[in-house]
C-alpha cells in the first residue's frame, strides 16, 4: 500500500524527535505534573514498559498524521503543511480529549495545560520533521 506521506524514515524520525521531546518536556516539568496529577514522588513509576508503550503510541501517531498530511496530495507534504495540520489535529482532537478526561477525573487546569502542552510539541514536532523530509 503507498500513499503520500507514507516515508518510513520521515515517521521514525518524527517518532524519535518527538519521543526526544516529551523526555526532556516532563523531565522540567515533573515536579509541577506531578503534583497535578496527584501523584506523590515516590509513587511515580518508571517501568521501561512504560516508555515502550510511549514509544508504540508514538509511532501510530506518526503513521496516522503522515497519512492526515498525504491526503492533502502528492504535493502538499509540505513543512508548512504539516505543522498546520498537526496544530489542528492537537486542537480538535488531542487538546479536548484531555479536556473533557481531566474534567471527568476531576483534575485541575494546570494538568490539562502541562499534559496539552506536551502534545502540542509532540504534533508539531512531527508534522514538522514529516512534512520538512516529505516524500
Amino acid at each position: 500500500m503507498e500513499f503520500s506521506g507514507f516515508n518510513p524514515p520521515a515517521i521514525g524520525a518524527a517518532t524519535i524527535a518527538a519521543f526526544i521531546f516529551g523526555s526532556i518536556y516532563y523531565g522540567t516539568l515533573s515536579k509541577p505534573w506531578m503534583k497535578a496529577a496527584g501523584i506523590s514522588p515516590q509513587s511515580a513509576s518508571m517501568k521501561p514498559s512504560i516508555f515502550a508503550i510511549t514509544l508504540v503510541c508514538e509511532i501510530v501517531m506518526a503513521i496516522m498524521l503522515a497519512g492526515l498530511i498525504g491526503h492533502l496530495g502528492d504535493d502538499q507534504v509540505t513543512l508548512r503543511n504539516g505543522v498546520i495540520s498537526a496544530f489542528f489535529v492537537w486542537l480538535g482532537f488531542v487538546l479536548t480529549t484531555l479536556t473533557i478526561n481531566h474534567r471527568y477525573s476531576g483534575k485541575g487546569w494546570d494538568l490539562t495545560l502541562i499534559d496539552g502542552g506536551h502534545w502540542l510539541g509532540v504534533l508539531l514536532i512531527m508534522g514538522a520533521v514529516i512534512g520538512y523530509i516529505g516524500l
